[in-house]
């Protein structure tokens, strides 16, 4: 699976198709591209295809079901089948009726706080008050949310937004102490308390497997 970097969609993207036969298309957010390319190589799949939206639409979820159908108008005639690896990702219920119109299957759960804990256990912890990170917010802490939130100008303003908050949980997909210690300092930053949970790849990496099988 050749997989090169796609410079024109800023930092946050992620993977070029690569070209050869008919296949399997994977569908990702660019915040998903080191997982999914990790679960890719470590299975061996060297017949799946991978190429990532924007990671920066994780902020403007509206425009996601936009986002995945045109790609999947422009790629269905090359492959034999393609999945969506989102899940509902702040659309409402938009991406799964997209989704459904289109014939593609999307990733179960409500976002990717849920599925890399695992959907069962992510709903059975009721957790309304944790801030959540993945290894990819932890690496992209700034340009994701310090920065949209005009804290890095109005640092004030972070009681208006995180003061309901009770803690800041860091969803560790690898186990890399360098991004336990920054995840540790955005905490910091936001003035809660840390806690870090080992998720590693969660139901992405169930549901991947699902997919590809069925393929």
């Amino acid at each position: 699976m050749a997989i090169t970097p796609n410079d024109s969609d800023l930092i946050y993207s992620d993977v070029a198709l690569q070209t050869g036969t008919k296949s399997v298309l994977l569908i990702a957010c660019g915040a998903l591209a080191r997982e999914v390319l990790a679960i890719c190589q470590g299975n061996g799949w060297s017949h799946i295809t991978v190429t990532c939206l924007p990671a920066i639409l994780h902020n403007t979820p509206e425009k996601i079901p936009a986002a995945v159908s045109a790609a999947v108008e422009k790629h269905r005639a090359s492959y034999d089948t393609i999945y969506v690896l989102y899940a509902d990702c702040g659309t409402g219920g938009l991406l799964q009726a997209t989704c459904a119109e289109l014939g593609v299957e999307m990733l179960r759960g409500p976002h990717c706080y849920s599925f890399f804990e695992g959907n069962a256990a992510f709903a059975a912890r009721d957790e309304f008050t944790a801030f959540y990170l993945t290894d990819f917010l932890v690496r992209q802490f700034d340009a994701f949310v310090w920065k949209p939130l005009g804290l890095d100008k109005h640092p004030s303003l972070k009681d208006m937004y995180f003061g309901n908050y009770e803690k800041l949980v860091y969803q560790a997909q690898t186990d890399d102490p360098v991004l336990t210690a920054k995840a540790e300092d955005c905490a910091a930053r936001l003035g809660l308390p840390f806690e870090r949970r080992f998720t590693g790849y969660g139901d992405l990496a169930n549901e991947m497997q699902e997919f590809v099988g069925s393929a």
